[in-house]
């Protein structure tokens, strides 16, 4: 946002006439959408939010956060496409909060469509109900959305640019328009002159965008291929700014201490600490302190030395005691039953088995702490912070200072690492308040590790509770009951993607939730209620394979390949890849998991192996289909990354509470996989699913049961708890 500022004032506000004529295209004439935001914020001639057309070249106004997915580099591809540009010469920045950039796709994903069963008309009605977003301004960068929300927007973005500007040439040229053609970033007139896109700007900028006809896939250039990250020379020299890369003139810096125990704060003295040389002021931030210094360290330090008397935590006081609330709550009734097929009055003839799974709370764990930085001065407020969720954070930063939203100029850098905890705004209210606590000072928070994973918004822990009858080798019934703390968003005992949406045919098939009230902060976390889901349901269908002495996978196989024909495939494929059947050496064994997430089925084998007691994973196959592929190579690194943090959960993830508080502290006491540990990596991409699926969180849900499927093959041992180096010499 400060370069598009910078391109503003360069490009818009300052320079030549063709400043003046700027002009910005996307869907917005053919869609109605909200006021377009670069207008009002920057005084230009832009019309639309997304292309930007001056002197300087194209640039796109990218509303989805960039936080390692890839996103912008998909988006400049989209646009490149239609806009006849060469895809390196299209700059991105991070747009502003504004309804101008709600997501659609997520909006649509409200509805209780299966994906699975998805047609045309349901499609058509997921995009009109998409579009309601606007009305609520539901600006977020999440759900693994961004390739879904922006696959037709960014090309009509594109096309109505390209279509503009053919029609601004036709004018000056005194010739038809069905006689000009475009490339490269001009308009070719039959002689072969030619007229740049920026030369064409102020008169584009006059014209209503026509209804375009996007091209037909057979044309494009860039989608469709492997394209080098468009953010990767600056990420790789060490260019690419953060939110703790915010330098300004004067720039004190900051640190927070909140109560451990997730409540208030009875008294805090900070006499030692506020005569440490250096340390400048420590804020009462209410339920903990911010101490602002001359540099991180020292307020750190000088944090550690403030004696604080923190409120009891509103909840159980250990894990152990938490646990029991979760047992507790699966005996009572369901507050939701999601899904039930066929009948469950009567008793059902065949082989019985249950089991119970639980998993722990989990950290996000992202590389980049908590981090921001602001400056309030003249009533005005500007912060910069990785979010992903601008008009969210914008609106608690206003009320957090008693200013409206309009005076609130956010910024959003690039983003190290989120997993959903930067959708919170906690960090940018805090930013917000110490910078209004010394106006006219910019100011750089910092939050150390341990404070990020003792404030983290949790990955719930769950508990399951799965009843099945197997009949003729096949899943007759399957009866779960998971007890959760339910999101806010879906209500109580609405926990249960990804065990209610999978196209499994079993004729008698039931999940129900129960919602479990803990006052621990819970928040979203990669693939949210699938990731945990995932672990049970396919924990049990091991199990019901290994009763009714069939081979997993083809014990899946059949009963996918009567409900949804590109899943069945997936299997398949993944079987062919890791020579499924294919006879193990004594000391090695494969698992498999299957899961239908966020648009795009996903079906993985682990392999693991015991090395004189140790056990290794060694190899990972992964089979995806994505619908269309926009970018092979970054889908690629999309499933791999999610796979392993689905892995790393399950080896090492795991928050504890003692005596209120988190017992975790860093990466010694949560670890995650390590080069040493990786194992290699197969992954193919399908495109038989008729429509366009998200891939940055659909391989960590079956990551967790294909590696404890695998160790019950090697070791007889089943894992239904995690994490599992509690278990197993791993």
């Amino acid at each position: 946002m400060g370069r598009i500022k910078t391109i503003a004032r360069r490009s818009f506000l300052v320079g030549s006439a063709a400043v003046v004529g700027g002009v910005a295209f996307g869907a917005y004439k053919l869609r109605e959408t909200p006021q377009n935001p670069l207008t009002q914020s920057y005084g230009s001639a832009a019309l639309n939010p997304f292309v930007i057309i001056d002197q300087n070249g194209v640039t796109l106004i990218a509303p989805k956060a960039e936080m390692g997915q890839g996103v912008h580099t998909t988006w400049a591809a989209l646009i490149a496409e239609e806009l006849d540009l060469d895809w390196q010469d299209i700059k991105v920045l991070h747009g502003p909060p504004a309804k101008a950039y709600y997501n659609s796709a997520l909006m649509g994903m409200a509805l209780p469509f299966q994906d699975y069963e998805m047609t045309d008309f349901k499609k058509s009605i997921q995009e009109i109900v998409g579009d309601t977003a606007k009305l609520i301004g539901l600006q977020l960068t999440g759900g693994s959305t961004s390739a879904k929300d922006g696959f037709d927007r960014m090309r009509i973005a594109g096309a109505s640019a390209r279509e503009t500007l053919k029609l601004a040439a036709a004018q000056q040229l005194g010739i038809p328009v069905d006689q000009l053609s475009t490339d490269a970033g001009h308009v070719l007139a039959p002689d072969g002159s030619k007229l740049s896109y920026s030369a064409l700007a102020l008169a584009a900028a006059e014209i209503d965008p026509p209804r375009v006809t996007l091209r037909d896939p057979s044309t494009w250039r860039y989608l469709g291929k492997t394209m080098p990250r468009i953010d990767m020379a600056e990420k790789v020299t060490g260019a690419a700014k953060y939110g703790s890369d915010i330098a300004l003139q004067g720039l004190r810096f900051a640190t927070v201490k909140m109560n451990p125990k997730h409540s208030g704060m009875k008294s805090f003295d900070a006499r030692v600490a506020k005569e440490m040389p250096g340390v400048e002021k420590v804020i009462d931030l209410g339920d903990g302190f911010a101490v602002v210094a001359t540099n991180t360290w020292l307020a750190m330090q000088a944090a550690e030395a403030v004696n604080v008397i923190w409120e009891a935590a509103p909840y159980p006081q250990t894990s152990d005691t938490m646990q029991k609330a979760f047992v507790a709550a699966l005996s009572k009734q369901p507050e939701a039953i999601e899904l039930k097929s066929g009948d469950f009055d009567e008793p059902h003839k065949g082989t019985k088995i249950d089991a119970e799974y639980s998993v722990p709370w989990l950290a996000h764990a992202s590389m980049e702490p908590m981090t921001a930085t602001a400056l309030f001065e003249n009533g005005e407020l500007s912060v910069w912070a990785g979010n992903q969720a601008p008009l969210s954070a914008q609106k608690a930063c206003a009320e957090a200072v008693g200013i409206e939203p309009e005076k609130v100029t956010l910024n959003t850098p690039y983003i190290g690492g989120s997993f959903g905890r930067r959708g919170n705004t906690d960090f940018t209210v805090q930013v917000a308040k110490i910078a209004a606590a010394l106006p006219g000072t910019p100011i750089r928070l910092v939050w150390s590790r341990e404070e990020d994973m003792r404030r983290d918004y949790y990955r719930t822990a769950a508990t399951a509770r799965f009843k099945g009858v197997i009949e003729n080798g096949t899943a007759l019934t399957i009866d779960g009951n998971i007890a959760a703390v339910s999101s806010e968003v879906v209500g109580p005992g609405k926990h249960l993607p990804g065990v209610q949406d999978q196209p499994y045919d079993i004729p008698n098939y039931r999940m129900a939730g129960h919602a479990v009230n803990l006052a621990v902060p819970t928040g979203y976390w990669r693939a949210v209620e699938h990731s945990f889901n995932c672990f049970f349901l396919e924990s049990f269908i091991d199990e019901m394979a290994i009763a009714a002495s069939r081979d997993p996978l083809t014990f899946r196989l059949d009963m996918l390949a009567k409900q949804h024909a590109p899943s069945a495939k997936l299997l398949e494929t993944v079987a062919e890849m890791s020579s499924w059947g294919a006879a193990n050496g004594g000391n090695s064994a494969k698992g498999v998991a299957f899961s239908y997430s966020f648009g795009t089925p996903v079906a993985t084998v682990c392999e693991v192996v015991n090395t004189d007691g140790m056990i290794e994973l060694s190899n990972i196959w992964i089979a995806c289909d994505v619908g269309t592929a926009l970018d092979p190579g970054n889908i690629e690194a999309q499933m791999v990354g999610g796979s392993l943090y689905g892995l790393s959960a399950a080896l090492y993830g795991e928050i504890t509470f003692y005596d209120g508080e988190v017992e975790q502290t860093n990466f010694p006491d949560y670890d995650a996989i390590r080069m040493a540990n990786c194992p290699d990596f197969e992954v193919k991409i399908l495109e038989n699913n008729p429509y366009i699926g998200g891939v940055g969180e659909a391989s960590t849900p079956p990551a967790a049961p294909a590696l404890t499927n695998a160790l019950f093959a090697l070791t007889g041992q089943r894992a239904r708890k995690l994490p599992l180096y509690t278990q197993f010499n791993l």
